[in-house]
């Protein structure tokens, strides 16, 4: 079994925030590897800090083909903001009706903000998830 560690849900990035995401959305865990997932047990796929770099696995917080359906099936908003202080830029996301949180990208903003509203502002991740 794997170690789990409590994490801010608006520090979440990458890995962790996918994985809180997938729980957020009633995806199952594989009892020997929490970061084996799956909707159905026909449907395994996984979350790793290996797939969200490379690209594989459930990653909706950077992959719009992933994400993109949560936006709207949250009937979610999202807000490109910019400092006037000449900061770097931004994004704020939210689901209709919820606290919204700011991200460095769309994806992540509204990722954080769909596991805020449905799991609270602190989320316990797989140890290993965190780079």
């Amino acid at each position: 079994m794997t170690d789990l560690i409590e994490v801010r849900v608006s520090n979440l990035i990458g890995a962790p925030l996918d994985w809180a995401v997938a729980m957020a959305e009633g995806f199952g865990t594989d009892p020997e590897s929490r970061t084996t997932i799956w909707r159905t047990r026909s449907d395994p796929t996984s979350v790793s800090v290996r797939g969200a770099a490379e690209g594989f696995g459930y990653r909706p917080s950077s992959s719009w083909e992933q994400g993109g359906p949560l936006i709207e099936k949250h009937q979610a908003s999202l807000s490109h903001d910019r400092y006037l202080s000449g900061g770097p830029c931004g994004y704020s996301a939210g689901p209709l009706n919820s606290t919204w949180l700011s991200g460095p990208t769309p994806l992540v903003a509204f990722c954080r903000a769909l596991v805020h509203a449905k799991l609270g502002p602190i989320v316990q991740v797989p140890k290993e998830l965190i780079p």
